[in-house]
């Protein structure tokens, strides 16, 4: 289990301008007396030290000071990759805020999401981070409403916001309404869709539909496929009956690759769209095959130093999704100035017009409790990602 502390927040900006931690060294000095040396004095009795009290389970009682919060993520199996460095952010943003009135205390949800949240809940804890999935986050949410705790959770799934959860994560249907609204500015008329089989293929079929139509377009073709190219191409063969500028392809960039030569082939001056889900490969610059395509994601212009700290910190690369556990952070240790310890986290705060600031840039909570990013659209080019519709730097009040 692993704690820490944190200090409000003093903006994002002059934060990620000061993203290096000087340390401090302490130097005693020690004076050599003048004079005749004391009189002897007769020693004091040794005061009475009560004995100590049992060792009880969960955090120190008399740690009232600090306000209290849960980090619930994978630590252990098969994500507990992802989880760590999820971790290892929170502990980053401790370090650079310099923290020391908020405990940040870690629960792993390998072992059980639920029982994470009741020992996260008996140890105090008046706020929680994550879980991550969104199975674990379902799980949570009724034992930590009806302790009156809010969730921060960084899943993405919409379904699983609202009655004290509110989502951190990634929603695809906001990166789909950007890039086809940039799309759209740009001239594309006419879209056709190719959409994985599941439950984030049809939600992603859903958004497409509606951002298209609220951009003033018209979608010619959509089209599902089973992961694997027989599969692809099947579908792709289907999309070529009709026209289209543009196609969406709501999966990894994997999966995209594996459609693009089929789409050449059905349409050559067709643009690629992609999603929030192609932000996640580092190295998605640098595949050729993707060369001109667009993608909404959030902004990339401060991860680029939080990755190159991490890793100096931490002597690896961080997982992507990992600023969503940095900015909650920035988010606490804000709303942690009009929060009394002991008190119950003020969730009013959370539903601030002017929305908040952090790694992936502006960010606030709708009604929903889903969170409602500034996105920005990059290209593929030349080996690299380029920023062809910046993302909003705020949100108007």
């Amino acid at each position: 289990m692993a704690e820490a502390v944190v200090k409000p927040q003093r903006g994002i900006a002059s934060l990620l301008r000061g993203l290096v931690i000087v340390g401090a060294l302490a130097v005693s000095a020690c004076v050599r007396p003048s004079g005749p040396p004391p009189a002897p004095t007769r020693p004091e009795p040794a005061p009475v030290r009560p004995a100590p009290g049992p060792v009880r389970p969960g955090l120190p009682e008399e740690d009232t000071a600090r306000h209290r919060v849960a980090l619930l993520v994978p630590l252990s199996g098969g994500n507990a990759g992802v989880g760590r460095s999820l971790a290892n952010a929170t502990q980053l943003a401790i370090l650079d805020l310099k923290a020391e009135d908020v405990r940040i205390t870690s629960y792993d949800t390998a072992t059980g999401a639920a029982a994470a949240a009741q020992r996260a809940i008996a140890d105090g804890n008046k706020l929680i981070l994550g879980p991550l999935l969104a199975e674990d986050a379902r799980a949570v949410a009724p034992i930590a409403r009806g302790a009156g705790v809010p969730v921060l959770s960084f899943s993405n799934d919409t379904s699983v916001a609202g009655n004290g959860t509110y989502l951190m994560g990634y929603a695809p249907a906001q990166s789909i309404e950007r890039v086809v609204d940039h799309a759209r500015r740009s001239g594309v008329t006419e879209f056709a869709g190719l959409m994985p089989t599941g439950l984030y293929g049809e939600r992603a079929s859903t958004a497409f539909l509606r951002a298209v139509e609220g951009a003033g377009g018209k979608v010619t073709a959509l089209e599902t496929y089973t992961r694997g190219a027989p599969a692809m191409n099947a579908a792709i063969a289907k999309l070529a009956r009709s026209p289209f500028q543009a196609v969406l392809i709501a999966d990894g960039a994997t999966g995209a690759v594996t459609a693009v030569p089929g789409i050449r082939r059905a349409s050559p001056g067709a643009r690629i769209l992609g999603t929030e889900l192609w932000n996640s490969d580092s190295g998605i610059g640098g595949i050729t095959a993707l060369n001109g395509a667009w993608f909404a994601s959030v902004s990339d212009t401060y991860y680029r130093t939080y990755a190159a700290k991490y890793r100096a910190r931490f002597g690896a690369a961080p997982y992507r999704l990992s600023t969503l556990a940095y900015d909650s952070v920035l988010l606490t240790a804000r709303i942690a100035r009009d929060w009394r310890p002991g008190d119950r986290f003020p969730t009013a705060r959370l539903s601030d017009p002017g929305g908040f600031g952090g790694i992936d840039g502006a960010f606030r909570f709708g009604r929903d409790g889903i969170a409602e990013r500034a996105l920005e659209v990059q290209e593929i080019r030349g080996g690299t990602t380029v920023t062809v519709s910046p993302a909003p730097q705020s949100f108007g009040r």
